[in-house]
């Protein structure tokens, strides 16, 4: 770019951004104005979001009084708009109303669940999806979405990990924002954006024994280092709100936690959104045991600057009362609405309050295709024993098992708007284009915890009478998501012994795992010839594993979360620490002799059942190609403060096959005032190469990916010795050393 090129690029983003600042300048001086004529009845209306209850007198009334600010779960898009009519028209001040939903990973057309969509290690798949879900949510009238989930979940039995983007901070920071990209648009006065919401704020994931609702303990330098970085990251990205998590963090629920809302994401990150509880989640203070009523609740939850109380009635039913006793300052208050007010003139809906009444967005030929590309860039490769995947001269296919044509399932956890008559499924997919392949279908267990075993004959004789097996297998939709947890987080009913029954017919077996989680799968694993975990993939899910199955398509993805052997070892996760002890010469518990001595076997960190490593790790995953991984290349060997180390790293595709490869960069502090994590991610480029390509990647390192919090609750870089790595995975590769000076 020349001198004559750059003033001009400079004087037009000054111009745009004198603009911008005047823009929100006047809208402030609206706010001010619409605040002072507010009585506190109405500030409070503000305040207190309902479910929807349809045109009702109780709603229609409520909304005249100005008692409501926002709505949720209204979805006739006529009923919106006679609601906002009413807002707008017959209300004192004329303020218009939000309308809300959880709308998660799709709204008509369904994309693979969160964790599946981070498998994909593609930012633009996870903006895809939230971009083509923001448009059909709001062609009825939603334009605020409770989404992304960014908690950061390393224990497999939580349901809500399939919500979540798996384990890694840095890869659901980078999920997370193009989520919040693609709901919001590049406005979000455009009709067809939606304000996104940053959940759970914060730790929810982290909850005891994988319950929901349950309590953490998070000492400040994990919460800092692990848990609030993808927050900090929506916050800078511009994520419009922010929601309370459940759970209590050290004893102190979120809905009342000053210490997360307000010294953190209002003091240190400069956060001018607006920040919702949960459902009921400050009336549930009660619960938790730190408030005696709903009162109690209320002064807490206000205290803390939560603006908005979702269906929890306390700021309506004693918020007056706290003020006037001087135990909540209204000035807080004011600032609370300011924030509710500021999000609805972002949205433009003082200018354009009504939705546009319009044919069925839904299910365009775009959306589709998006959709079925997620699914096939979701799917995760994690055995193929003799390259049985993709299929080939094969004239007959037993097809087996529940998930095999299982609409609903499919579509996954919280997609209150899905229809599953839009599923195409495996089987419909087999069946349309088998052509002259011949499909032996027995669906043999009805559902996915189903028992009854017999049909197993049947299910054998279809696998000896075919070249092939495929058997679909996991979980129904309804065994993940909120308060949907497992302590055993195997296969369910009896699907393990119909893979055992099914491997007796000698004929390859291809296991294709549709969840909501990471499965315990040892034993199936082992059994199987190829494994295809394709957790649930949404709307066209069976397209796109059609296409993956016979060679249409290549796998890449790569897990987003660590596999565990068996549930003892949970929590199980990449960036643990080295201990005093690390696991050397590892002895499992068949091999020890009878009578060894105590110390016989050595004294390291591992199960004597299990052993030390995972059945899959963080970043795992095949292709139907190869990929061999140079050495890194270092710009220089010290990084010196403030400045850059450029690494890089030469890729080669060494099969005969087109495909992705996603290559992972890795760090570790080898020597730290606190003992860091073995390895952590710090970036990710996702390459495609053609067969027998080479290409090189290039990451830039600087201190800030190197800092942590120390134990003076500060973030710095610390002087001394880190590795590198360029790898296929977590536990792959080969380091390089640099030193930070």
């Amino acid at each position: 770019m020349n001198i004559k090129n750059l003033c001009i690029a400079g004087a037009t983003l000054f111009l745009l951004s004198c603009s911008s600042s005047k823009k929100e300048n006047s809208q402030e001086e609206k706010i001010d104005k619409l605040i002072a004529q507010m009585t506190l009845d109405e500030k409070i209306g503000q305040m207190n979001q309902l479910t929807g209850l349809g045109l009702s007198d109780d709603m229609k009334n409520s909304i005249r009084e100005g008692s409501v600010g926002s709505i949720l779960n209204e979805l006739d898009v006529k009923t919106i708009n006679e609601l906002q009519r009413i807002a707008v028209e017959e209300s004192r001040l004329h303020i218009p109303l939000i309308f809300a939903r959880d709308v998660i990973h799709g709204f008509r057309t369904i994309f693979p669940i969160p964790l599946g969509q981070a498998a994909s290690w593609n930012p633009q798949v996870a903006e895809d999806g939230a971009r083509i879900a923001a448009v059909e949510a709001s062609a009825v009238g939603i334009r605020w979405v409770f989404a992304p989930m960014i908690d950061i979940s390393r224990d497999p039995r939580w349901g809500r990990i399939a919500e979540s983007c798996g384990e890694d901070p840095y890869l659901t920071s980078v999920m997370g924002v193009a989520m919040v990209k693609g709901f919001q648009g590049d406005s979000l006065s455009n009709p067809s954006s939606v304000a996104a919401c940053a959940k759970h704020y914060a730790g929810y994931g982290f909850t005891e024994s994988g319950k929901d609702y349950n309590t953490t303990w998070i000492p400040e330098e994990l919460l800092r280092d692990v848990v609030l970085p993808p927050f900090e990251a929506a916050a800078k990205a511009g994520c419009a709100t922010f929601m309370c998590s459940f759970n209590d963090i050290n004893g102190v629920p979120s809905s009342g936690n000053r210490h997360l809302n307000v010294d953190i994401l209002r003091n240190e990150w400069d956060y001018d959104g607006v920040l919702v509880s949960d459902w009921g989640s400050i009336e549930q203070m009660v619960q938790h045991g730190i408030a005696a009523d709903l009162k109690d609740a209320a002064l807490l939850a206000a205290n803390a600057e939560v603006d908005v109380d979702m269906m929890g009635f306390a700021y309506v039913r004693h918020l007056k009362e706290l003020i006037a006793e001087g135990k909540v300052s209204e000035k807080i208050v004011d600032e609370m609405v300011r924030n509710v007010l500021r999000l609805k003139f972002r949205l433009g809906l003082f200018d354009n309050p009504y939705a546009k009444e319009q044919e069925s967005p839904f299910y365009t030929d775009d959306a589709l295709l998006k959709a079925k590309n997620a699914a096939i860039e979701s799917a995760v490769l994690l055995k193929n024993e003799k390259n049985v995947l993709p299929l080939k001269n094969v004239k007959t296919i037993a097809v087996v098992g529940a998930l095999a044509d299982a609409p609903a399932d499919q579509l996954g956890t919280w997609i209150f708007d899905g229809e599953p008559s839009h599923s195409i499924t495996p089987l419909a997919v087999l069946k349309k284009d088998a052509g002259d392949v011949k499909i032996n279908y027995v669906q043999t267990l009805k559902y996915s915890r189903d028992k009854n075993k017999g049909d197993f004959a049947k299910a054998l004789a279809a696998a000896k009478s075919s070249d092939v097996v495929l058997y679909f297998a996991g979980e129904e939709a309804i065994l993940s998501g909120e308060a949907k947890c497992r302590a055993d987080i195997s296969l369910p009913g009896a699907q393990s012994d119909l893979l055992t029954e099914l491997k007796k017919a000698g004929k390859p077996v291809v296991l294709v795992v549709m969840a909501g989680r990471p499965l315990t799968i040892s034993k199936e694993v082992a059994e199987a010839d190829a494994v295809l975990y394709a957790f649930h993939g949404g709307t066209m899910a069976g397209e796109a594993l059609a296409d993956l199955l016979f060679g249409k398509a290549v796998p890449s993805g790569k897990l987003p979360v660590t596999f565990p052997r068996m549930v003892g070892q949970i929590p199980t996760y990449y960036a643990h620490k080295n201990t005093g002890r690390p696991a050397e010469n590892v002895q499992l518990i068949d091999d020890i002799p009878v009578g060894a001595g105590q110390f016989s076997i050595g004294a390291t960190s591992y199960h004597l059942d299990a052993g030390d490593s995972p059945l899959f790790p963080f970043g795992y995953g095949l292709s139907y190609t190869t990929f061999a991984y140079s050495e890194p290349r270092l710009s220089a060997t010290t990084l010196q403060k403030g400045g850059t180390l450029t690494v890089e790293c030469d890729i080669t595709n060494t099969g005969k096959v087109d495909a992705a490869e996603v290559a992972q960069l890795y760090i570790r502090d080898r020597v730290a005032s606190l003992a860091r994590p073995v390895r952590e991610l710090k970036g990710f480029d996702k390459i495609q190469l053609k067969a027998g390509e080479t290409k090189t990647v290039k990451f830039t390192l600087t201190d800030d990916q190197l800092a942590f919090w120390n134990a003076d609750n500060a973030k710095r870089a610390e002087a001394g010795e880190f590795q590198v790595w360029v790898s296929a995975d977590s536990q792959s590769g080969t380091a390089v050393s640099f030193e930070y000076k």
